[in-house]
């Protein structure tokens, strides 16, 4: 009787252990889930907050250009590359925060390319590199008609669709550039370490881009030239 007994509270005991293991498993899972929520939610309302131009979320994800805002505006800091230099034109007057003045993005310059990061070669022979204009154009695509498809796979391999810089076949010149560069692929864009990001980042900085406000540019046949309308 006594050996049932002690059976019996020890079966009891396991199912015990094993339900309340359970409910503390899932309830780390459930506290880690809302966490990461939090963390987007927190992320999504900081990129609104910090985004320098209006943006438009008509039938848009409304969450992703919010997280997009954030990654561009953020850690990202695409318009310190992809606005029109030289200098700060990124910045508005008494709005550099270099000079110790409250930050204030110059919306007309605002991610529309024209940074010139000189030539490349040692000695510098081969064809400036300028920054592209990563506004939607008339077609509402970001970087001039991309599909996301297309800023996928530049993200991920640095692939140059508009072949703008092939690389030199003899002496280099300013229309090419000059080996080991690659003129496959984009040059001083970061795109190894974007490369790095997940899907979902990519989508939320690619909606965030068909939110922002085109910049016409340069006159065509510029490459940063966008028809607006």
């Amino acid at each position: 009787m006594t050996k049932q007994l002690f059976k019996i509270v020890g079966v009891v005991a396991t199912v015990v252990v094993i339900i309340l293991g359970g409910i503390l498993i899932r309830s780390a899972r459930v506290q880690a889930k809302d966490k990461d929520v939090d963390n987007d939610e927190s992320r999504i309302q900081q990129g609104f907050d910090i985004a320098p131009v209006p943006v438009n979320v008509a039938r848009k994800n409304r969450a992703l250009v919010g997280l997009g805002s954030y990654l561009v505006n953020g850690p990202g800091d695409c318009n310190a590359c992809h606005n029109a230099g030289p200098g700060n034109n990124q910045f508005l007057p008494g709005g550099n925060p270099f000079f110790g003045q409250p930050k204030h993005i110059n919306p007309a310059t605002y991610l529309g390319g024209g940074r010139n990061f000189g030539q490349l070669g040692t000695p510098p022979s081969g064809a400036n590199i300028i920054s592209r204009n990563l506004t939607p154009d008339k077609t509402g695509l970001p970087s001039g008609g991309d599909t996301f498809e297309e800023f996928r796979q530049i993200m991920r391999t640095g692939v140059d669709f508009d072949h703008l810089h092939p690389t030199c076949p003899g002496v280099p010149d300013a229309t090419c550039v000059p080996a080991p560069f690659n003129g496959n692929l984009l040059q001083v864009m970061p795109w190894p370490n974007f490369q790095n990001m997940t899907d979902n980042d990519l989508r939320a900085i690619y909606e965030y881009l068909r939110a922002i406000p085109c910049i016409e540019g340069p006159p065509a046949p510029d490459p940063l030239h966008h028809d607006c309308h």
